[in-house]
């Protein structure tokens, strides 16, 4: 009897085994679905990415520019930095791989946000769906971010998509999260009084809830979008280009200067972007 209890605690359970073939079965089983997304979804990312490459960068930081001048209130700070730390990155040679970068991160937040935004509204609309998600997401946020590139390599290779498919695992919870604690904090009487005047599910959602919370769901979004772009250095371990794939090399030639200035145009980047999306949420919250 003890023989047998002893064997209970200390026989392996076959975790690693059972993931494997787990992993084998939805790779093999969904292939009809994987492949399609890495051959069309690589290809739309590759002509976003060329198409803005085409553009020269003087027009591409003008732009910028005159976004950050409108979007901050007509102040001058913004545009100014956003000017010259773009300028210092074409200048130092690492503008290709500043758009590479620009385009994981923004095509990854959007379907981050266009997931994110509808799953909050279902969690603030229903009980149950808030306590089997709440869990996923704790899931989502406590894992270490290097593991997500294993089922992405498993299902899509290497390259710019399983970056993109790490990334949106990564980043999706402080969408969904801010989404439904915006619409939950919505005030009773503004609910009662829609109602009240007839308003069917969609119109108060629409016309009452969402625009009451746009300044939390800005923030999740705000998050999203900087954790999209955390994962630009371990996204690039697994063939993704940009920035990030520049401080890999450097970190493993311990070349220090080329480290550091691609480096910096990750901090630089990451500025501009949390500027802009606080700007944004600052100015919806005074509407």
């Amino acid at each position: 009897m003890i023989d047998k209890i002893v064997d209970f605690f200390t026989t392996k359970i076959p975790i690693a085994e059972g993931t494997k073939w787990f992993t084998d079965q939805v790779t093999d089983k969904f292939s009809f679905l994987f492949e399609p997304i890495k051959k069309y979804f690589g290809s739309f990312m590759d002509f976003t990415s060329d198409t803005l490459i085409g553009i020269p960068p003087f027009i591409i930081i003008i732009i910028v520019a005159l976004i950050a001048f409108f979007l901050s209130g007509k102040r001058f700070g913004l545009a100014t930095f956003s000017v010259i730390g773009l300028w210092l990155i074409n200048n130092q040679g690492y503008w290709v791989h500043l758009i590479d970068t620009l385009t994981l991160v923004f095509v990854a937040s959007l379907l981050s946000i266009a997931i994110g935004v509808p799953v909050g509204i279902l969690m603030s609309k229903s009980k149950v769906a808030e306590a089997i998600i709440t869990p996923i997401l704790d899931f989502m946020q406590t894992m270490p971010a290097f593991v997500y590139l294993i089922p992405a390599v498993a299902f899509f290779g290497i390259g710019m998509v399983p970056g993109v498919f790490a990334s949106l695992i990564f980043a999706t919870p402080p969408t969904v999260r801010f989404t439904n604690l915006g619409i939950r904090q919505v005030s009773e009487e503004l609910i009662e009084a829609s109602e009240a005047f007839g308003s069917t599910g969609a119109q108060k959602l629409f016309k009452v809830e969402l625009p009451m919370a746009k300044e939390t769901i800005m923030a999740g979004i705000n998050q999203t979008v900087m954790l999209a772009l955390s994962m630009v250095v371990i996204a690039s371990m697994i063939g993704a280009p940009g920035l990030g794939r520049e401080v890999l090399s450097a970190l493993q030639r311990a070349n220090v200067g080329t480290g550091f200035v691609a480096g910096l145009g990750i901090v630089i980047l990451a500025i501009i972007i949390d500027r802009f999306t606080q700007t944004a949420s600052s100015n919806n919250g005074q509407d």
